[in-house]
């Protein structure tokens, strides 16, 4: 069964989003040089980052786009109950290489419901509920979060047309609504690990996430835990 997502009020305005940015900075990181800004929502008064690679796309098509949802857990500490970490990776090993800008959207912990229900979300799961049943034992949306800032963003950086980078079609369609035109979307799956399969089995069927779930693990070099967790995010 599909889950019911729940929009946040401000999904369906069209009103350009009150965000401004800072200056561009030089972003030397493990994974190339990039420039960064940041960006305020002046509605919420949270602090984006985009981060971008000096460079024009390769290929001569739409640059690349990535919307990350933070996710301290995953982007952090390097959790395995998530795919987060790896996907951020692999998106910013992307972007480097072929071009392109990843948006870090700060106040999305969780789909939206914030680090200490995330946890509480956690706990749920553990006790057998999946990603979406532990949200609604907790009377919150499958998920809160809002890309009208995302999209505004997008359009003062002047990315109209985007390849999304995103296994989740929930995504291209609400920055279509925001008046982002995306046109192409670019996977973004990376090796599923026994701790966060049930969690990416959960995303495909009732989520809709375009999702393989290959049997093929990840491993990193390092002996995954013993006992499987579901997961909360992107």
């Amino acid at each position: 069964m599909t889950a019911s997502i729940t929009r946040s009020s401000d999904e369906t305005e069209r009103t350009p989003h009150p965000v401004s940015g800072g200056p561009i900075v030089q972003l030397p990181t493990a994974f190339g040089d990039f420039v960064a800004q940041a960006w305020t929502d002046h509605e919420t008064g949270v602090e984006h980052l985009a981060v971008s690679s000096p460079n024009p796309s390769k290929s001569g098509k739409a640059p690349l786009v990535r919307l990350h949802s933070e996710c301290l857990t995953g982007d952090v500490f390097g959790s395995y109950r998530c795919d987060c970490g790896e996907q951020l990776a692999f998106a910013l090993e992307l972007i480097n290489a072929e071009g392109g800008t990843l948006l870090y959207l700060r106040g999305q912990e969780g789909r939206g419901i914030g680090l200490a229900n995330k946890i509480k979300a956690y706990a749920l799961q553990e006790a057998g509920f999946d990603t979406v049943e532990a949200n609604e034992q907790l009377g919150l949306p499958v998920d809160a979060r809002s890309y009208n800032a995302a999209a505004q963003i997008l359009a003062e950086m002047g990315l109209q047309e985007v390849r999304l980078l995103s296994n989740n079609p929930d995504k291209q369609d609400r920055l279509a609504q925001a008046g982002v035109t995306v046109v192409e979307m670019v996977a973004t799956e990376v090796p599923s690990r026994e701790q966060n399969l049930r969690y990416l089995q959960t995303k495909k069927d009732r989520m809709d996430h375009r999702l393989t779930l290959q049997a093929e693990h990840a491993g990193n070099g390092k002996t995954p835990l013993a006992h499987p967790f579901d997961s909360i995010n992107d």
